[in-house]
């Protein structure tokens, strides 16, 4: 028994702000940004939070699935920009999840209106732009060892918040918004992952907490907001991405010609053809958002993957890899079947 992608949802800002709108409160242009980056817009949350972000891709996921809230053992929030640090953003939407099914009392085969809530297992995970694939690993463990069936899992940020905004060369890079999946068990199809972590270069890509009584934290060092060392960060992803990658598939005897599709963290338009170029594989087999959203860290994948969903770009028995890469520096991959 194994997991399998059952349904697929997304969530994001209503707000909408282009690259022509930051030239004109900061020293940039859409040529600087979209040529380094191909990024062109981005979702801003205003009335949004990650809570309810999280929360409204959850429910579309369930609505793709078939399920209710009931039907789930447990919820999984990838996130590095949590609403709270207590309580978790997973339990804050469990706790959504349930006021909202009890308001309803839809059930035919429940006519009394009695409601039963649900009790699903609730945690957080940060593996900062790797979180959703961090998280859909620890799913697909749970269901392999036979303690849940059903297991949603999202990756949600609001990373407007921890953006330093009067820096051109981070924050034009990020955007917020949900995803989110519900993997289910299954004996048909595939589903292997894996994870690397290297802290020891956790400092090119970090955000450090607002307290300057903390010894960990240097003087020296801007806290509260996403700090990158981009030219580090770039050598890091095309190269072990394309690694990982290939040693998921050579453990699981898998040719590179067999993938019909790879989605990669949204992170930079380069970094994708690199990898794709590393891999030997076509730019058609990598779709590509970020265009639309920038990078959403540990939302990325998972908005893509709905995307692609819904636009009837999968087939059943289609081979995907997913793969994602950030801060801690962690990597890693998955392969599954659709």
């Amino acid at each position: 028994m194994h997991g399998k992608i059952m349904g697929t949802g997304r969530c994001v800002p209503d707000k909408v702000v282009d690259n022509d709108y930051l030239s004109t409160v900061m020293d940039t242009s859409d040529e600087w940004i979209s040529s380094r980056t191909g990024i062109r817009e981005r979702r801003i949350a205003t009335t949004e939070s990650t809570v309810t972000m999280a929360a409204g891709a959850a429910e579309n996921a369930l609505l793709s699935a078939g399920l209710g809230i009931r039907d789930v053992d447990m919820i999984l929030v990838a996130t590095a920009s949590p609403d709270n640090f207590v309580p978790g953003t997973a339990c804050e939407v469990q706790a959504i999840l349930n006021k909202e099914a009890e308001e309803v009392k839809t059930d035919p085969e429940n006519p009394s209106g009695t409601y039963e809530a649900c009790h699903a297992v609730c945690m957080d995970i940060n593996a900062a732009c790797s979180g959703f694939i961090y998280a859909l690993s620890v799913a697909n463990a749970f269901i392999q060892c036979g303690q849940y069936r059903n297991i949603l899992v999202i990756g949600v940020e609001t990373l407007s918040k921890i953006v330093d905004w009067s820096d051109r060369s981070t924050c034009v890079l990020f955007g917020d918004g949900a995803g989110a999946v519900v993997i289910g068990a299954s004996e048909d199809g595939i589903f292997r992952h894996l994870l690397h972590t290297d802290g020891s270069m956790g400092h090119v890509l970090s955000c450090h907490c607002r307290d300057n009584n903390n010894p960990v934290v240097r003087n020296e060092v801007q806290t509260g907001y996403v700090q990158m060392d981009g030219q580090e960060v770039f050598k890091f992803a095309v190269k072990r991405v394309p690694e990982c990658i290939s040693e998921l598939l050579e453990q699981n005897h898998i040719e590179k010609k067999d993938i019909n599709y790879y989605l990669l963290h949204q992170a930079n338009v380069k970094i994708i053809k690199s990898v794709a170029k590393r891999l030997g594989e076509e730019m058609e087999k990598f779709p590509v958002n970020l265009d639309k959203y920038g990078n959403t860290s540990a939302a990325s994948i998972p908005i893509l993957l709905d995307e692609c969903n819904r636009s009837g770009m999968f087939k059943k028995g289609d081979k995907l890899v997913l793969s994602g890469f950030g801060g801690g520096l962690t990597w890693g991959a998955v392969l599954l079947e659709w």
